[in-house]
């Protein structure tokens, strides 16, 4: 996994009528938390950034979560409720990128039925790989999706067992049996690295996590992190990185200890961000990244990546020149919110249609 492999977020509104009302502000800012930190990666590259808040593993466990609530309807119901959610806005996002890409020559095979339902890496050019190749984690998410009803089962069966052997496929692949090096084999890779956290999130739902004493989840949260880290640093030569996008193992591990102590400490504690409410412009702004959450991942490469030409027009302008931190990385992230908000306005009633909303320029 590379430089591009961080972020998807994925965001379930509790009801047509209103996208905050009954939803849980700890996990919503842990929602909005991962997709600034999404964005901030692919604007500046830092490699630390995942120790530091490993987004898709919160990302998948909060997914879990959803998924494992929304199961108790039929399983036929839910998948389709999550394909019709998940796949308009990709379409629209898609018409203008495989549209790009056409325009510049680019012919694909028949593998262009992944742009239509992303069971497997979508192609594409040389030439958009950047806007393309954040779909891993709708393709992961997808297959998450297709086995949750089989996945839920079996965790139901034996819940600490089966949480616990769902790390086993991450280091199978890594120490014994590397998968294919093909689509088939980097979706398995994917799933293997982030299927712990998915089934966290079932933990969490069904209450398993909260009847666990915390002297056992607490050591064993802190030896996953220590061996994520120590992997991760220990194979700098090996990989050419710490950052953990590029070490799947180090990535499972540090996730699986990271996300276990972030949902344990709602689940015991009962950690959350009610206040938050009271700071309404805040409250807002992580409202709307939670109903726009779709849009704000599909579209951030491609406004940092529109960013850059733009700020070279402001260099022309002497004022701008001289008052203007055109150089700086920091300028250029912010160019880039101001052209995902844009985005997110032009773009994001696809979302509100999909989940059978009336469409709204905010929610």
């Amino acid at each position: 996994m590379g430089a591009h492999r961080k972020g998807a977020p994925r965001a379930a509104p509790a009801d047509r009528g209103s996208p905050t009302r009954g939803r849980d502000r700890y996990f919503d800012t842990l929602r909005a938390l991962a997709l600034v930190r999404v964005v901030a990666y692919h604007a500046f590259g830092w490699p630390w950034a995942g120790l530091l808040f490993p987004s898709m593993g919160v990302m998948f466990a909060l997914a879990g979560t959803l998924m494992a609530r929304s199961l108790r309807r039929p399983a036929a119901v839910v998948v389709r409720s999550r394909l019709r959610r998940l796949l308009p806005p990709f379409w629209c996002w898609g018409l203008f990128v495989v549209g790009a890409m056409l325009a510049r020559g680019w012919m694909p095979g028949w593998q262009i039925v992944y742009w239509v339902v992303p069971l497997g890496d979508p192609p594409g050019s040389a030439w958009g790989a950047q806007a393309w190749e954040i779909l891993w984690y709708l393709r992961t998410y997808l297959w998450f999706v297709l086995l949750s009803p089989l996945l839920l089962r079996l965790f139901r069966r034996a819940p600490v067992p089966v949480l616990l052997l769902s790390l086993a496929p991450i280091v199978v692949f890594q120490f014994l049996r590397q998968p294919p090096e093909d689509r088939f084999g980097t979706g398995l890779l994917d799933l293997a690295t982030y299927l712990f956290c998915w089934v966290l999130g079932f933990a969490h739902r069904d209450g398993v996590l909260g009847r666990l004493r915390p002297v056992p989840i607490v050591t064993l949260s802190l030896a996953a992190l220590a061996l994520g880290a120590w992997y991760a640093f220990a194979h700098q030569g090996e990989y050419g990185t710490y950052d953990l996008d590029d070490i799947p193992l180090a990535q499972a591990f540090w996730s699986a200890g990271f996300v276990t102590l972030l949902m344990y400490s709602k689940a015991r504690l009962g950690a959350d961000f009610s206040a938050l409410v009271r700071l309404r412009r805040l409250d807002r702004l992580v409202s709307v990244f939670n109903a726009r959450a779709v849009t704000i991942y599909l579209w951030h490469e491609l406004a940092l990546v529109l960013a850059v030409p733009l700020i070279d027009r402001l260099w022309d302008v002497p004022a701008f020149e001289a008052y203007l931190p055109l150089e700086s990385q920091w300028f250029l992230l912010g160019v880039g919110w101001v052209l995902i908000a844009v985005c997110v306005l032009l773009f994001g009633w696809v979302e509100d249609v999909a989940a059978r909303r009336r469409p709204r320029l905010l929610p």
